[in-house]
């Protein structure tokens, strides 16, 4: 199944967001792409304002979405926001497109590096996989990746390839830590691991407030055994890549950890 991974830097402006969606899927399916992923908060980048925005999975601005994934035959994983609970909202996934309609809400919050995420984010409940073309799909939002659980999780619910959208915070050694964290990921469930993160607003020269997790880049397509099949850097790009479900099979058999697991 050919992988794209749209490596975008969003911003506050929702038809901004839709277009930039827009032309990464149109420039994905013209290189036969027929799964696309999105960043988390594709819809608007953090450091804004996000309860004004968030719709349910029914609305506008998804729906926007769906027409996107319909136009050029794609299936999408876009993040976005939902309402949550008493003023909060839900950091949600939706994939569209193809037969596929599913959401995520991101179960592990941000509350790290001086982040509290939970002050405005309401944590989700469970695991969500679905499968396109034959491959099934799992999903997890930037923080998820620090978890193992959820990703062996994933992988016994039957997930060949793993989404995790992410708008990684920048610091020291953090790019080390993304890279890292996605390839042990990926080992942990034996599958594919499709990484994709906002681009580096430096690199990209978009201004971002300080301090919200707005993105480094550095996305990656990362095969069962942890190694990386295509990479990017900080800037703005298009990652298109094939996942064979045949390599996972084989992987499993050869190095079955998941069989093997007794806790």
């Amino acid at each position: 199944m050919r992988t794209a991974l749209a490596q975008i830097t969003s911003g506050p402006d929702l038809e901004r967001n839709l277009d930039l969606v827009r032309s990464s899927t149109e420039r994905a399916a013209a290189a036969g792409a027929q799964l696309v992923v999105f960043p988390e908060a594709t819809m608007r980048a953090f450091g804004h304002r996000l309860t004004d925005v968030a719709e349910p999975v029914d609305g506008p601005w998804a729906d926007a979405v769906r027409r996107i994934a319909a136009e050029h035959d794609v299936t999408l994983i876009v993040g976005m926001f939902t309402p949550g609970a008493d003023g909060k909202v839900r950091n949600t996934l939706l994939a569209t497109g193809r037969g596929v309609e599913a959401h995520y809400d991101k179960i592990h919050l941000y509350d790290a590096f001086g982040f509290a995420e939970s002050d405005t984010v309401d944590a989700g409940e469970a695991p969500v996989t679905f499968t396109v073309d034959g491959v099934t799909v799992g999903l997890a939002t930037c923080y998820d990746v620090r978890f193992p659980a959820l990703f062996t999780r994933l992988a016994n619910d039957g997930a060949q390839l793993i989404a995790v959208c992410a708008s990684w915070g920048a610091g020291p050694t953090k790019v080390d830590q993304w890279d890292l964290l996605v390839r042990a990921r990926a080992l942990d469930a034996t599958a594919y691991v499709a990484a994709c993160g906002q681009a580096d607003p430096a690199v990209t020269g978009v201004p971002m407030r300080e301090g919200a997790p707005t993105g480094v880049g550095h996305s990656a397509l990362v095969d069962p055994l942890g190694f990386p099949v295509a990479t990017l850097d900080g800037r703005a790009d298009l990652l298109v890549a094939d996942v064979d479900p045949d390599v996972v099979a084989r992987t499993r058999r050869t190095l079955p950890v998941l069989a093997n697991a007794r806790l």
